[in-house]
């Protein structure tokens, strides 16, 4: 009636080219460049100075454990070490739980 019909030009289809691909993953790369220096990065440099401190106790170290106690490192194993709290009063815990390392007489 009012309304005319209207047909559309066929165009033919742009053929992809190799820079439209490579602009494609660009940011998806660059994401995870970033992603590797802002949270991958910092992690392995931390897990790497915590396992340098633990091979470092010795005998005598005040340290604090995951529990945040803190005590004197009163024996040394492979995979265990055992740190005074009080006098006479020994726990044995993992290395790995030993959270930082004080400086001497902090703990009296």
């Amino acid at each position: 009636m009012l309304i005319s019909v209207a047909y559309a030009q066929a165009a033919p289809a742009a053929a992809p080219s190799g820079t439209d691909t490579l602009m494609s993953l660009l940011p998806l790369v660059l994401m995870f460049v970033v992603l590797y220096f802002i949270m991958i990065r910092p992690q392995m440099k931390k897990q790497k100075e915590h396992k340098a401190m633990i091979e470092a106790l010795a005998k005598g170290d005040e340290v604090v454990i995951a529990g945040g106690l803190l005590g004197k490192v009163a024996k040394l194993g492979d995979n265990y070490l055992h740190v005074e709290v009080a006098n006479g009063v020994e726990l044995q815990v993992q290395r790995g739980a030993v959270v930082q390392v004080l400086p001497k007489g902090t703990f009296k």
